[in-house]
């Protein structure tokens, strides 16, 4: 079976989600040693979320002449996005969430702070799916 390319994204994701919750769950086993590439995978993926949720927003300014677009529709998949797709997006962001709080308050006052930065990440390539493949209302007029 051929995937879909909207699939990609849900994957990417979920690929960041893994490779985050790895490397921050070792991290946290001894952050003086290993703090350094928690910082680089947080850094790293919170750059590529933000400059990903820029493009969804680019494009969701794009479709807004025909189509309404809101923030909870455009991030969040609110009446946009199929439940299935929804459910995962939400879930990945909600895992990124998590792991990031429940790592730095493991570890306070260390590099694994930076991995409060990551659910951009998530929101990101959220915002990616629904201004590519979201239905929204259409604009009246």
């Amino acid at each position: 079976m051929e995937e879909r390319p909207e699939r990609r994204i849900i994957a990417a994701s979920w690929i960041g989600t893994a490779i985050f919750t790895v490397v921050a769950g070792i991290a946290t086993i001894d952050p003086d040693a290993l703090g350094a590439p928690a910082v680089v995978v947080s850094l790293a993926l919170f750059a590529a979320g933000a400059g990903v949720m820029f493009w969804a927003f680019l494009i969701a300014v794009a479709r807004s002449t025909e189509d309404a677009i809101g923030i909870g529709g455009l991030y969040f998949g609110a009446g946009s996005a199929p439940k299935d797709v929804q459910r995962s997006l939400m879930a990945s962001l909600a895992v990124q969430v998590v792991v990031a709080f429940v790592t730095a308050s493991i570890r306070v006052f260390t590099s694994l702070a930076f991995g409060i930065l990551v659910p951009v990440w998530g929101l990101g390539l959220a915002g990616l799916w629904c201004a590519r493949h979201g239905e929204f209302a259409r604009r009246d007029g």
